[in-house]
């Protein structure tokens, strides 16, 4: 007896569950299959405008949600997907239309829907650093917590929103509010932290930071500043066992080694008990939070610090203004930033075994004071 063919659900199931692991390829291989039998399924033409969005292919995710679009107008996904494609490409108005458009239909108790559509304008507006489009995503994000006021996501939300516009108090007051109610939100936990650390709130900063695992770390930025935080405050030598699992998991997130640094990496540190690889990181762990670190450390590039060099040399002014002085007197001129940082990385780590990560001038000041190449006075 012949196998009856999937339902255009079930396609849609296959696929979501796909995307969802991050097989996007093999999500519109099965959403494809489905349109051949169901072409006027909505649910499979907006599936395969999320997974060709999540491929940036941005002139066929358009294509596909518009298509979506004309066989079901009100759509709310669709209208969602073809906003956030069309902030991709630069047509703003267009996206805001399609994104409010959503709220006349009435979808404002969509807790989802209004944060997916707050976060689709928080990281565009990351990118382009635009004051009305964090206001637009702060505005989505109130309209999720005005439905669940008691959603810690939404709340956080709102706090991330809140710092980026300047309001640090209040983004402060909405990220301790979020975890109130859920105590387990480390992404808001670590941003919090992090705040506080700007603010020079350190014994708060080390509460917070303390709290996290440093298997909840993404970013590197938050474990620097917390080992810093450790051997200021509890005095914890370079050696000490407490930094052990931190430096692990930095060594985890380690990149842009070249063929030589990898292999001895890998012959110096121990790996799992079991021989197996290093789990992924799951599709959508963190969503926002690369850009909301990033955007920590570039609003931190204006204040005063300092560092001393081993013959005696002092250098002052922003994380950045310290590594281009660095590159200038102590490198090669000629040499962009980051190649000047990559050389260092990579001499430091053949001399001292310490990983000093190049994806910014802050982490990278800090992991050349933890290798001894340098002494940071604030």
């Amino acid at each position: 007896m012949a196998t009856p063919f999937l339902s255009s659900e079930e396609y849609d199931e296959r696929a979501h569950q796909l995307y969802n692991d991050g097989q996007y390829d093999d999500a519109l291989t099965v959403l494809r299959e489905g349109l051949a039998l169901y072409p006027n399924s909505v649910e499979l033409h907006v599936g395969v405008g999320y997974a060709q969005l999540a491929r940036e292919e941005y002139a066929w995710a358009r294509q596909s949600f518009e298509q979506a679009a004309v066989l079901e107008p009100e759509h709310e996904d669709a209208l969602a997907g073809l906003g956030e494609t069309l902030l991709k490409l630069g047509q703003d108005d267009s996206a805001m239309r399609c994104f409010r458009r959503t709220l006349e239909l009435g979808y404002a108790d969509d807790l989802d829907l209004m944060l997916q559509i707050g976060r689709s304008l928080f990281r565009e507006a990351s990118v382009r650093d635009s004051k009305m489009m964090f206001e637009a995503a702060k505005e989505f994000f109130e309209t999720a917590v005005q439905q669940a006021s008691d959603s810690a996501e939404g709340i956080a939300c709102i706090g991330y929103s809140q710092h980026r516009l300047g309001d640090d108090e209040g983004a402060i007051a909405s990220l301790r509010r979020s975890l109130q109610i859920d105590g387990d939100h480390t992404e808001a936990r670590i941003y919090l932290a992090n705040v506080l650390y700007d603010q020079g709130e350190n014994e708060a900063a080390l509460y917070h930071f303390e709290r996290t695992k440093p298997e909840d770390h993404w970013d590197e930025l938050g474990i620097w500043r917390l080992m810093e935080l450790k051997r200021s405050l509890y005095r914890l030598g370079d050696n000490d066992p407490e930094l052990k699992p931190w430096e692990d998991r930095l060594a985890e997130l380690a990149g842009d080694l070249d063929d030589v640094d990898t292999l001895l990496m890998e012959l110096d540190a121990p790996g799992p008990a079991d021989g197996s690889p290093a789990p992924e990181s799951p599709r959508g762990q963190l969503e926002l939070f690369g850009t909301l670190l990033s955007s920590l450390a570039e609003q931190r590039q204006g204040l005063e610090h300092q560092v001393i060099a081993p013959d005696g040399s002092r250098f002052a002014g922003s994380w950045d203004d310290i590594v281009r002085r660095l590159r200038d007197e102590t490198g090669n001129p000629t040499d962009s930033v980051r190649e000047f940082m990559d050389v260092v990385s990579k001499h430091g780590f053949r001399q001292t075994g310490v990983r000093i990560p190049t994806n910014d001038a802050e982490s990278f000041i800090r992991g050349s004071a933890i290798a001894g190449l340098l002494r940071i006075v604030r």
